[in-house]
């Protein structure tokens, strides 16, 4: 089943565990630690109502810092790729619902989905063959650069973790996205030290 599918048929939670998945696995991006969206994770976990996961998600945004405008997630189109993928995880942030809607997480999960593979397209020293990132969510995935590939498979596993395992599957979710935020936090310091 290839990744648009799974996002159609998701339910709320895994709506909302995959858009935090994809946000937290470029924090790195941001200066963010391992730890600055438990809040978020462990209010799905406990199923928070909608007041108290709107305060912990303005929490994590004040921890973050920085301006978190509105905006679309296709990119500036100019700077450099790091510059791109850090306006693209700051949109990512600034568009989480304070409200835990269906229709709002979907949206969200959606947005982030794509967010986070442009990101990992735009750090990843190795072309991407494809014209988008929608075709390689759609399961056209001939060509794909390493990262990208990396990151297109934890989105998936994220999904079907959820959807197999209910709340049971947030703890293997997080792990994923875990092993996601060392990967890039790793390529990131590569690039910081080839341009120091």
């Amino acid at each position: 089943m290839s990744l648009v599918e799974l996002i159609g048929q998701a339910d709320e939670r895994g709506l909302a565990a995959s858009g935090l998945a994809c946000l937290d696995r470029c924090i790195p991006l941001l200066g963010g630690d391992d730890e600055v969206l438990r809040p978020l994770w462990a209010g799905l976990a406990d199923d928070v109502g909608a007041a108290e996961w709107g305060e912990r998600l303005e929490q994590v945004r004040g921890k973050l810092g920085g301006e978190f405008g509105t905006g679309d997630f296709s990119g500036s189109g100019s700077g450099s790729g790091e510059d791109e993928a850090v306006l693209l995880v700051r949109r990512m942030l600034a568009a989480a619902p304070v409200e835990r809607s269906a229709a709002g997480v979907r949206a969200w999960a959606d947005a982030c989905s794509v967010a986070a593979l442009r990101i990992h397209r735009l750090l990843d020293p190795l072309k991407d063959a494809g014209d988008s990132v929608d075709a390689r969510r759609e399961g056209r995935t001939e060509g794909m650069s390493p990262l990208v590939a990396a990151e297109l498979r934890r989105q998936i596993t994220v999904l079907e973790l959820l959807a197999g395992h209910g709340p049971a599957g947030l703890r293997p979710a997080l792990e994923v996205s875990t092993e996601g935020r060392r990967v890039l936090r790793a390529v990131v310091s590569r690039r910081s030290r080839r341009r120091g």
